[in-house]
């Protein structure tokens, strides 16, 4: 386990392949709080911090079960393209 105090604002968020899914903009108590310039409707989004796989560099990468929603990352932008 990681220590949630190595996240901070502005990290990116990729999925577990390497894909980009969003940008921290904060953590609120067992969540991180994504951006809402990195959603297609353009709303903040949270992901658990048990959705975590590691924390490399100034990037963090979740799980292969993680649960993303629909509209971030690269399914965002293609939607909103």
């Amino acid at each position: 386990m990681f220590e949630k105090l190595r996240i901070k604002e502005h990290m990116e968020v990729a999925d577990c392949r390497g894909q980009h899914v969003g940008t921290v903009d904060e953590v609120e108590g067992d969540a991180i709080k994504l951006t809402k310039s990195d959603s297609a409707d353009e709303i903040h989004h949270f992901l658990s911090l048990e959705d975590v796989e590691k924390i490399d560099d100034n990037r963090i990468y979740l799980k292969e079960s993680a649960r993303i929603p629909e509209s971030l990352g690269t399914k965002a932008t293609m939607a909103s393209a």
